[in-house]
Formats: structure tokens, C-alpha cells, sequence
């Protein structure tokens, strides 16, 4: 009996050091045990060798039984925890602890006492859609992508063009004709690699607007048309996400935090309807200073670590008026209309 367990934690233990993997060994365990069983079936019982090896089968199959009895539990142990463990389709993918180099790159948030690791940890968490990868689009994608929002979508069925350039600073010249998407994902990931970027390279359209929009939990909205950003509006609301968005015009831009769910107005309670083409004209026909979507676009991200985090106070029934010329800023309360066609009691 003793021979055999000299050479089962020789076997065992010398493989170990030796680097022999963990199933080997227990393979050369399982040949030793039915070598040793075979010899006491098949020796006659005074034979040498039999007892040596213990002189009984019974004790032999003894052990072997509570050896199979350990290696079951564990099994099952196994198997049950896989099953606690396993994210369903619906369920998020838990994110992993931060990496140093992670909390390396963002120390100056966990420093700051309103986001400290438990806001940053709520970053990693999130899902932010962007609709437009322009002018607004542009900076909010690439500070998002630095605070660290863990999944981060975009939106956006144009192509980079050599006019972008002025003012959307995420494209570079060598991406002219690329799809603004994949140009904007390319600078992201470059810039932050811990961060997973989702690009639809297509218009947000009433067919993909809600089942989109539900699977993040903020949104930005940079478009430069009404019809997306009643689109985006009614969406978010139907969801319950909270939206945030943005609009420029020459020297001007402003933002709000639309969230009816939290008692502030939707969209369309500011803005009822799309005003003549005249009256609001694009930036292509009116002109933009280049630096005002950079000012206005970091905002937007600044209000949307805000409400992931819960830092401060999000602009919700506020507009944010910024005038580049003459650098002023005010701020104009706004209610929620109970006569809204999209957000209203009725």
C-alpha cells in the first residue's frame, strides 16, 4: 500500500515540477490505479507483489469510489457555477475590473470626489448611442471615447468630405470618401482601447429608431435636420432614455437635457414644429465657425458623464445658450407641455 502511494505522489508531484499538465498526470494516476486493481484480481493472494500493493481488491475499490465521489462534486461545482455566471442575451456582459493602465488614464476622474472609481466604474458600464458623427458628433465621440463610456454607438450614413475638415476634428485628411462611422471608430479606438464602438453605417430611420435607441441607456443627438431629431425624440422617449442634444448656427449653439421621465420636457415640447427652411437654414448654407461644434459637442459629453455618473447637476429644463462672437452665455428655463404631442398626458 505504501509502494503505491510513493509512486502515485511521485508520479503526481515529479510531474508537476517537471511542467507535466494537470490531465496527464491524473491520466498516469488512473493507468497506476487500474494496474494496481488488476493485480489484486489477478495475482493469487500470497503473491509478493499483491501484498505489497495493499493484498485486497476491496480496499482498492473503496478508494476509487471516494476518488470518483471527489471528482463528481466537483464537476457538478463546476457546471453550477458556469450556469450562475453565464450572461444571457439580454443581460449586459459584466465588465472586468480595471487594468493599471486603466486607472492610470483615468485618475483625474477617480480624484474628483462627484465621479471617484464608482463613477468611473459607471462609465465602463455604459452604452451611449451618438446620431451624427459631424460637427457635434465629432467631439462628443472622442471625449466619450476618453472619459472611458464603456460601449459606445454611432450613427451616421455619410461619408468624410474635404468641407468636414474645418470642424470635424475626428477625421483626418486621409480618410476623405471613408464612411464617417468607421472613420470616427478607427480614431476612438486608436485613441482608447478599452472601449468597445458600434458604428451603423446607415440613416436612423422609423424601422430601426426604437428597438435601436432601447439598447443604450443615453443618447446624443448631433443631426443637423428636424425630421431625425423628432425621430430621435419620440424614440428616446418611448424608451425612456434620456437625450441629449445639440444644434449650431453660425456663432451660436445651445443644448438640453430632454428626459420626460424625470419630470423635464421632450424635444418636440420646445420645439412643436420644424420651422420654414428659411428660417433655419444648414450650416452648409449659413456657415459655422470651426471651433463652435468642438465647444458645443464637448458640452453634450460633459452632460452625459453627468448623468451616467450623477455628478452635479444635469441641464434638464435648461437650454444652454453659448454666442461665440460677443462670448456670452445664458440659460433659459424650459417646461414640459402636457399638450405634447409626443411626450404630453394625452
Amino acid at each position: 500500500m505504501l509502494l503505491v502511494l510513493v509512486i502515485a505522489g511521485t508520479l503526481w508531484f515529479g510531474g508537476r515540477f517537471m511542467g507535466v499538465p494537470q490531465a496527464a498526470r491524473m491520466s498516469l494516476l488512473g493507468l497506476l490505479f487500474v494496474a494496481v486493481l488488476g493485480m489484486q484480481v489477478a495475482l493469487p493472494g500470497t503473491n509478493p507483489l499483491r501484498q505489497a500493493t495493499g493484498g485486497s481488491a476491496a480496499l482498492w475499490l473503496i478508494l476509487g469510489g471516494f476518488a470518483a465521489v471527489i471528482w463528481a462534486y466537483r464537476r457538478l461545482i463546476m457546471h453550477l457555477r458556469g450556469r450562475v455566471t453565464a450572461q444571457t442575451p439580454d443581460t449586459p456582459p459584466k465588465q472586468a475590473s480595471f487594468s493599471d493602465t486603466e486607472l492610470d488614464r483615468y485618475a483625474r476622474h477617480i480624484v474628483l470626489r462627484e465621479i471617484g472609481g464608482a463613477g468611473q466604474k459607471a462609465l465602463k458600464n455604459a452604452k451611449v448611442l451618438v446620431i451624427g458623427a459631424g460637427g457635434l458628433g465629432a467631439p462628443a465621440l472622442q471625449y466619450l471615447a476618453a472619459a472611458g463610456v464603456g460601449t459606445i454607438g454611432v450613427v451616421d450614413d455619410d461619408v468624410v468630405e474635404n468641407a468636414n475638415l474645418q470642424r470635424q476634428v475626428i477625421h483626418p485628411d486621409g480618410n476623405i470618401g471613408m464612411p464617417k462611422v468607421f472613420s470616427a471608430q478607427a480614431q476612438m479606438e486608436a485613441q482608447n482601447p478599452f472601449i468597445t464602438v458600434r458604428p451603423y453605417h446607415r440613416r436612423l430611420t422609423d424601422e430601426i429608431a426604437a428597438e435601436l435607441v432601447r439598447d443604450y441607456d443615453l443618447v446624443l443627438d448631433g443631426t443637423d435636420n428636424f425630421e431625425t431629431r423628432y425621430l430621435v425624440n419620440a424614440a428616446c422617449v418611448a424608451a425612456g432614455v434620456p437625450l441629449v442634444s445639440g444644434a449650431l448656427s453660425q456663432w451660436e449653439g445651445q443644448l438640453s437635457v430632454f428626459d420626460p421621465a424625470k419630470g423635464a420636457p421632450c424635444y418636440r415640447c420646445i420645439f412643436a414644429q420644424a420651422p420654414a427652411a428659411h428660417l433655419a437654414p444648414s450650416c452648409a448654407e449659413a456657415g459655422v465657425i470651426g471651433p463652435l461644434p468642438g465647444v458645443i459637442g464637448s458640452m453634450m459629453a460633459v452632460e452625459a458623464v453627468k448623468l451616467i455618473t450623477g455628478a452635479g447637476t444635469p441641464a434638464r429644463g435648461q437650454m444652454l445658450i453659448y454666442d461665440a462672437l460677443y462670448g456670452e452665455n445664458r440659460t433659459i428655463q424650459i417646461s414640459r407641455r402636457t399638450d405634447c404631442a409626443t411626450c404630453g398626458q394625452s
